[in-house]
């Protein structure tokens, strides 16, 4: 946990504001620059959808950069242009705490879950100060929001669960991830943190890297305009 936390702090200095405006609603004249925006994923990460810019999030329940990003980065998913499509993977990286935390996703996720627990289960650890270090507490902890306990034990240990976390890992060794939170546009390109004091400049970061990919997408699909003089077939 001291690896995330340390590289982040490093990385953007000051805490998150509560509150700020939609990325998406600033002016975007400024183009990224490699090295300094972004750094590209060579070789790139396979995505799910070839008709969509695909941004990932890797992220871990037990990263409080995590959960300071999470309410702001809430407002700009739901207002992501129909192009781009967005999930989340639970980082492990290597670790017993993020392992155990990425796993505690994918059981929420089986369990059909996720949507109603995940900014709760951010709140337990981050504002109640819960103490969610092991399978048991976390069965302790879901079984007082409704859920049932044994169900929970059988989904953590399933093999599927177990499955997505070790390639959550292989992802998030692909792409580079040294911390979290951590935002990948299109397999491509991993948005970097330098410079970035607040929440809404990583995701106005992010918007700069998808309109970049969404340009490169559309200079390739572009059908080849190249013009040919008519062959002179006769003579005057």
């Amino acid at each position: 946990m001291k690896r995330s936390i340390s590289l982040w702090l490093a990385a953007f200095g000051l805490s998150f504001l509560a509150c700020v405006l939609p990325a998406q609603a600033q002016s975007q004249a400024q183009r990224p620059v490699a090295g300094t925006h972004y750094v590209a994923i060579d070789p790139p990460l396979a995505t799910d959808n070839p008709d969509k810019i695909e941004v990932v999030e890797f992220f871990s329940y037990g990263c409080p950069h995590c959960f300071d990003l999470s309410a702001s980065l809430n407002r700009w998913v739901a207002k992501l242009p129909a192009d781009v499509t967005f999930y989340r993977i639970p980082v492990g990286f290597n670790q017993p705490y993020y392992q155990l935390m990425a796993r505690f996703y994918y059981a929420l996720e089986a369990l059909g879950e996720l949507e109603r627990l995940d900014k709760a289960a951010f709140e337990a650890i981050h504002m109640k100060g819960l103490k969610l270090v092991d399978e048991k507490s976390l069965a302790d902890w879901v079984a007082s929001q409704g859920v049932d306990a044994k169900k929970f034990h059988d989904a953590f240990n399933a093999f599927g669960v177990v499955s997505k976390t070790r390639r959550a890992d292989q992802m998030t060794q692909a792409a580079g991830v040294p911390g979290v939170p951590a935002l990948v546009v299109d397999g491509r390109y991993r948005v970097l943190t330098k410079g970035i004091k607040e929440a809404h400049e990583l995701l106005t970061r992010t918007d700069l890297v998808i309109e970049k990919r969404r340009a490169e997408r559309a200079a390739k699909t572009a059908p080849k305009t190249a013009s040919k003089a008519a062959p002179k077939t006769g003579k005057k």
